[in-house]
């Protein structure tokens, strides 16, 4: 069982990675990657899901329908609160705010932005 698996235990009934994966169609390890870029997005300033969707590849509709099935902002608020509280998968969502691995996300965040808002 998946660190994801085990905090979407946590937030939300009947939903792992595979059961995920299988409803939207995709990879489990691309669900994993959204999970995490979610997270890490509900953490960053502006849209959680166009901030996911610019860390992580996928599109918005795919990561919107992966907020659906974790129950919705509320859910995905508990998820990245959880998620922060363990070590490693704190790690996880660290990693996709600071690309360039400096250990400072907050300069790769107004990078982000400023692709997201065209500046």
């Amino acid at each position: 069982m998946s660190i994801f698996d085990q905090i979407l235990g946590q937030v939300s009934s009947n939903v792992d990675v595979q059961n995920l994966a299988t409803k939207v169609g995709i990879d489990p390890s691309q669900v994993e990657s959204a999970i995490a870029a979610l997270a890490a997005g509900h953490q960053a300033p502006g849209d959680t899901v166009e901030t996911a969707a610019a860390t992580s590849g996928l599109g918005s509709d795919v990561l919107q329908q992966i907020v659906g099935h974790i129950g919705g902002e509320g859910s995905l608020a508990s998820f990245a609160t959880a998620l922060s509280q363990h070590p490693d998968a704190a790690k996880l969502v660290t990693g996709f705010l600071d690309k360039d691995g400096d250990g400072n996300p907050l300069n790769d965040l107004g990078g982000l932005a400023k692709g997201l808002f065209g500046g």
